[in-house]
């Protein structure tokens, strides 16, 4: 057979890729076969398809997503600019990650010092959302500000609300004590550590305090509550000070 088309083999061959990712592709509707034979089932392309095979391999070299591939082939170049956004905000994210396995390496696992203190219920004005573990951060910001619109600039510190099992999606809550607050947090016995550095490292000390609960027999009550004493707009975050309390189950 030619009448101008190329066999798959072929075919693969020109565009560097392989029967089995022309296969797929073709099961994703990225790149359909020209032509079927109905009796061999044999699949053959025409050589003007290489272009659109050719750029797929490349996308795919530089890790786009096989949907956002196909979005290039009907929609245009314009689509690589959501990619190359999540892209870099994951790179940010490794950053975090690579930040805080450093400090393990250097300080080795965190051991605050862990005291019980008694706190009173409190009244505040919550802000709420959902988030998913990746982009908790974003949210918790998002919340911050949104409260601080909604009740002006806080006269104390801030408190994070944040659930101890982190489902694929969760809700997570900034607070603001005010004496009419429509919400209320629950006083109790609470065990509290000291956080020194950035935000994105206080799953650090986090485990550090669920660690000493479960070494002294506590029960943790959740959710855990982060106190940001500091001000990150002016103060650098290495030097960042958040107070991690977790409410423990009342002594008999």
């Amino acid at each position: 057979m030619n009448d101008g088309y190329l066999p798959i083999g072929r075919f693969a061959r020109l565009c560097r890729l392989s029967v089995k990712q022309l296969r797929h592709y073709d099961e994703l509707g990225l790149l359909a076969p020209a032509r079927v034979d109905p009796d061999s089932g044999y699949r053959y392309y025409r050589p003007a398809q290489a272009r659109d095979a050719l750029l797929i391999g490349l996308l795919r070299s530089l890790d786009v997503p096989l949907p956002e591939v196909g979005r290039v082939l009907t929609g245009g170049l314009d689509v690589l600019a959501d990619v190359r956004d999540r892209m870099e905000d994951d790179l940010a994210r490794r950053r975090r990650t690579l930040a805080a396995l450093d400090r393990v390496l250097t300080e080795g696992l965190p051991r605050p010092e862990v005291t019980l203190v008694r706190e009173e219920a409190r009244r505040v004005v919550l802000v709420r959302d959902a988030c998913t573990p990746d982009d908790i951060a974003a949210v918790t910001s998002s919340c911050v500000a949104r409260l601080i619109e909604a009740t002006g600039p806080p006269t104390g510190s801030l408190v994070g609300l944040f659930p101890l099992d982190l489902s694929p999606r969760f809700a997570v809550a900034v607070a603001a004590e005010t004496p009419d607050g429509p919400d209320v947090l629950p006083g109790g016995v609470h065990a509290s550590a000291t956080h020194v550095g950035p935000y994105d490292q206080i799953p650090l000390t986090g485990h550090a305090l669920l660690a000493w609960a479960g070494d002294h027999g506590h029960t943790p009550r959740g959710p855990l509550l982060e106190v940001y004493i500091s001000n990150p707009a002016t103060t650098p975050p290495e030097g960042l000070v958040t107070h991690l309390r977790i409410k423990l189950e009342d002594p008999e």
